[in-house]
């Protein structure tokens, strides 16, 4: 029961301490507060200040003063890996787990150590199985704080997760045992189970992202469950094509296809970090042309890195911070331009490129390249010239494609059987890695796969697919429901809805006043929340929604709740652009009148002027039909769609626009609030 580090049987067998000290609340009650902080200091990896060893000290005498007769177990310094954060004390009891952070001197319950311990408590609710049906108890203790009535709070989602429980050094005990006296019942978990039970995290992008650039791994942050293994097969197989592509002198290309929100970028960064600083020639970088998903990423990483500094005793500029940051990540159209005006090969063997769908055809391309950089005699699409560049290495070179199907969403994007075209028509020496998922009719690129069988050599991989969505934790097949949605499928789209709602609910209203309340509701500890519209949806403005003004996306998805720009103050609205490739925990989209339902199927418009036009163009249609594709795969957690109501003295906004919308999502078994 005194052993606190456990050797985990994952990649490399690196050893994890989980927590510093562990053991049952008898010996914790019978044992020195000597013996006690010596056994946490020899489990601490770090120097510990004098000041953290007074802390322990305190938090020691107030947990034996608290918890005299009691049965249970006790944890001090519990790890929670995906936050990189560590819980004071857990106490396991029965069927309750109390989760306490203290705060040794404090006179003021503060909003954000409130938030810690909700956020802590919401990690394990969510990620660590056998607190799924445990009550969880967050309590704040501030030892000097004024006395506050204990309540024992649950919200709606009656998950067994209370609110935050405010305590001081004097109400501490009387906390603990009214949640024992009105809580209690027969289903015990024993500090054993507790200890050694699966934690099974999901991590945002921005969190994978920021580990992967400090460790070079998200093993302790993932999932690594059987439905989630995919992952890691994926990034070894690709590894592997690597190694294989310097040894043998050979140039190959892959492409990754998954379904919204599997773990294509994560795939991408992973293999990125694996080379950033390789000396064997095998050299990487990840290039994005998704301009705010890099924005955002750099500046997470960046402040995350200054962080980090301040906290060892360096300081180090922002500016310098971010110096290092962009050697991980990069836009792709930075990269473009500088090859365009050097000659020679990348110093990266391999290449990375995100959104691969997105690049653009030969005519986007070729007038691009005339009217904003002087380039009279360029004749490529922007595949073809990316190809290019790598080419020009003598040796060896390895393309990987990300691919999202039914995600482009902007003018000139050419889709993924522009890249398979450039390869069978200039490049066909390069050797070809697909994933079987490419044939089909989401990713439109049968007829180029085929073309390209004759001319290169193929090689079909199942392991090049992410068919597991790892964003929506809670629906895994939420996707799946959002193409039944789109494709008009009433009848798969119910039995999908009818799967997932009991852990991911989702709602829609004709009030977005409602709408906000039921975000804010929802939405626990740090969790994020924000709206999300169509770039397109320019009717919105009477409710307050101009999808025109300028958002700055970095401050809308980093800052916070303090912070009028951010999401959290759903007043600014993000777009398809803003938010491709990146998650909200809730969503609320706000549906205009620019995609409409009728019998006959989805109707697209553009508003003009001073009236709504009908989209005739097919690969306009799709784009909208994708942006909203986009829109609706946005949310970890839960969504709420707001169909505004028509209004007859208003012809931009007729009923007629938006009922048929509204009763065909309510058909579908959407919850009406």
């Amino acid at each position: 029961h005194r052993l606190s580090k456990k050797i985990w049987p994952r990649a490399g067998f690196r050893r994890v301490i989980n927590f510093y000290y562990k053991d049952s609340i008898f010996n914790f009650l019978n044992s020195s507060n000597s013996s006690i902080l010596g056994e946490i200091n020899q489990n601490n990896e770090f120097d510990t200040a004098r000041t953290q060893n007074k802390s322990w000290g305190d938090q020691i005498g107030i947990l034996k003063e608290t918890l005299e007769n009691l049965e249970g177990t006790v944890f001090f310094e519990f790890s929670i890996p995906r936050m990189g954060r560590r819980v004071d004390t857990i106490l396991v009891i029965n069927n309750l787990v109390f989760v306490i952070e203290f705060k040794v001197g404090e006179f003021n319950y503060l909003g954000n150590q409130i938030e810690q311990v909700w956020d802590y408590a919401l990690d394990l609710k969510n990620f660590h199985e056998p607190s799924h049906k445990a009550f969880l108890i967050p309590i704040l203790v501030c030892t000097e704080a004024k006395d506050k009535l204990i309540e024992l709070t649950q919200t709606s989602h009656n998950d067994n997760l209370l609110l935050p429980i405010l305590a001081n050094k004097r109400t501490f005990k009387a906390a603990i045992e009214y949640c024992i006296d009105f809580l209690d019942d027969t289903d015990k978990i024993n500090g054993a189970r507790f200890e050694t039970g699966r934690y099974i995290p999901t991590p945002t992008i921005i969190e994978a992202a920021v580990s992967l650039f400090n460790s070079h791994t998200v093993d302790e942050i993932t999932r690594n469950d059987a439905e989630a293994i995919n992952l890691s097969i994926t990034t070894t197989s690709i590894s592997q094509i690597i190694s294989e592509a310097r040894r043998d002198r050979k140039k190959a290309i892959c492409f990754i296809t998954g379904v919204p929100g599997a773990g294509k970028t994560l795939v991408g960064l992973k293999i990125a970090t694996e080379h950033l600083e390789n000396n064997n020639g095998e050299s990487s970088v990840y290039l994005s042309g998704n301009a705010p998903l890099v924005a955002i990423l750099q500046e997470a990483l960046t402040r995350d890195k200054v962080a980090r500094e301040l906290s060892e005793g360096r300081r180090i500029t922002k500016r310098e911070a971010k110096q290092a940051v962009k050697s991980f990540i990069q836009i792709i159209h930075h990269y473009r331009d500088a090859y365009l005006v050097d000659p020679r090969a990348p110093s990266d063997h391999v290449a990375i490129f995100d959104e691969a769908q997105r690049a653009w055809n030969k005519e986007q391309t070729v007038k691009f390249m005339k009217q904003k950089k002087n380039q009279d005699n360029f004749d490529f699409s922007e595949p073809e010239f990316l190809i290019s560049c790598l080419n020009r290495h003598e040796d060896w070179a390895v393309i990987v494609c990300l691919v999202g199907g039914g995600q482009e969403i902007n003018t000139g994007e050419a889709g993924i059987s522009e890249w398979l075209d450039a390869i069978s028509g200039r490049f066909n020496h390069w050797e070809v890695y697909i994933s079987p998922q490419l044939a089909e009719s989401e990713y439109a690129s049968i007829n180029s796969i085929k073309q390209l069988e004759s001319k290169s050599k193929i090689h079909f991989q199942k392991d090049l697919h992410l068919a597991v969505s790892m964003r929506s934790f809670r629906a895994e097949t939420l996707s799946y429901f959002i193409q039944q949605v789109l494709e008009i499928e009433i009848e798969k789209a119910q039995q999908a809805l009818a799967k997932i709602t009991s852990k991911y609910p989702i709602v829609v209203t004709r009030d977005l006043t409602k709408a906000k309340k039921w975000l804010k509701e929802k939405a626990r500890g740090s969790e994020r929340f924000g709206i999300v519209v169509s770039s397109q949806a320019q009717r919105l403005k009477p409710h307050a929604i101009d999808v025109k003004s300028p958002l700055d996306p970095v401050n809308w998805f980093l800052n916070g709740k303090d912070d009028v720009r951010s999401s959290f103050f759903l007043e600014d609205a993000a777009t398809e652009f803003h938010i491709q490739g990146l998650e909200l925990d809730w969503a609320c989209l706000v549906w205009d009148g620019d995609l409409r339902f009728d019998d006959s199927g989805w109707k697209s418009y553009s508003f003009k002027g001073n009236k709504w036009q009908n989209i005739h163009n097919p690969i306009r249609k799709k784009y909208l039909i994708n942006a909203y594709r986009v829109l609706l795969t946005r949310a970890r957690q839960g969504m709420v769609i707001v169909v505004p109501e028509g209004n007859l003295e208003d012809h931009t906004r007729k009923a007629e626009y938006y009922d048929p919308t509204f009763n065909y999502l309510k058909s579908l078994g959407i919850e009406v609030i």
